[in-house]
């Protein structure tokens, strides 16, 4: 298997797919392998597959953790198995191609079913919380300059981790971020924004290629360190009916521009999203919204219960 995964990794870093695709081919084919060799299985069939698939579900139960991870002890999204299975199966195709198997084991294993999650988008009290606590931490320039310009732009975790000083234009309120698919694009923010990242540029010296948001010893966050961060300031603005983590505020980015009139065309490119049917998502739920304020606020409605 070791060897095999080296292979598929190697057939996609000359056809040019981004680091984070391939980060997470070689993440989800080596959790495989551990779990086979701990399991004594000889051979990868279909009844192997789907044990793995299963176990990707009930792992975090087991003493340990999930793949023998301490800290891996939460249930994991539909999302998450639909991913594993659809680069297993994108790992035996090529498998299949290079002639190192006849037959795929995928071919019977039906992808699982993934429900989308309803995430909750923040308030504006929430928000203001926030950025209440960002203020009070322990460096709240740059957390109020971070959980602004992520609301401001609707940018994804993995492209705010990746930015660099360099891809941003301060003069013209824009940033070239590397997105999903290698593709690049451009994000734009307000006059408030840019003067918070200003003012936090200013006090930390960034400057080249140095990462735009730095944690304590200058290195560039990951994803997970950001969703930590986001998880503690939530924690003291005391939000505990909605998930804090940067897919909340590009959400909440989302719902707010659409509620303000913006056009469904202009955030999907704004969003990085390859086809209107992701974008749709928001669309029902900011319909939703502008439903709701109607039914509270409708002028017919309020005059009739005056009478």
């Amino acid at each position: 298997m070791p060897r095999f995964i080296n292979g598929w990794i190697l057939d996609g870093q000359y056809r040019q797919l981004s680091k984070q695709t391939l980060i997470l081919r070689r993440t989800y084919c080596e959790r495989l392998s551990w779990w086979l060799n701990r399991e004594g299985h000889e051979e990868c069939g279909a009844p192997q597959i789907k044990g793995f698939l299963c176990y990707v579900t009930t792992g975090h139960t087991e003493p340990g953790g999930r793949y023998g991870i301490a800290g891996l002890t939460k249930p994991v999204r539909s999302r998450t198995v639909k991913d594993t299975h659809g680069i297993l199966r994108s790992f035996f195709l090529w498998m299949v191609a290079e002639g190192y198997v006849d037959e795929s084991p995928m071919a019977s294993v039906k992808a699982p079913i993934h429900r989308a999650d309803q995430i909750q988008p923040f308030t504006e009290d929430q928000i203001n919380g926030l950025l209440r606590a960002a203020k009070a931490s322990r460096h709240p320039k740059r957390d109020e300059a971070l959980i602004t310009f992520m609301l401001d732009t609707g940018v994804r975790a993995s492209e705010l981790c990746n930015l660099c000083f360099d891809d941003l234009d301060i003069v013209s309120r824009k940033a070239i971020v590397l997105g999903k698919g290698n593709k690049h694009r451009a994000i734009y923010f307000g006059r408030e924004t840019g003067r918070l990242v200003w003012q936090y540029i200013r006090a930390q010296a960034i400057e080249g290629k140095s990462p735009l948001f730095v944690r304590e010893k200058g290195s560039a966050f990951t994803r997970n360190g950001l969703g930590q961060l986001l998880q503690r300031l939530g924690a003291v603005a005391r939000i505990e009916a909605t998930r804090c983590s940067p897919h909340t505020l590009r959400h909440t980015f989302a719902e707010m521009f659409l509620r303000g009139g913006g056009s469904v065309f202009t955030l999907k490119e704004m969003l990085g999203h390859t086809d209107l049917a992701m974008t749709s998502r928001y669309v029902a739920l900011a319909q939703a919204d502008v439903q709701d304020q109607h039914r509270q606020f409708s002028p017919v409605e309020r005059l009739r219960g005056r009478k």
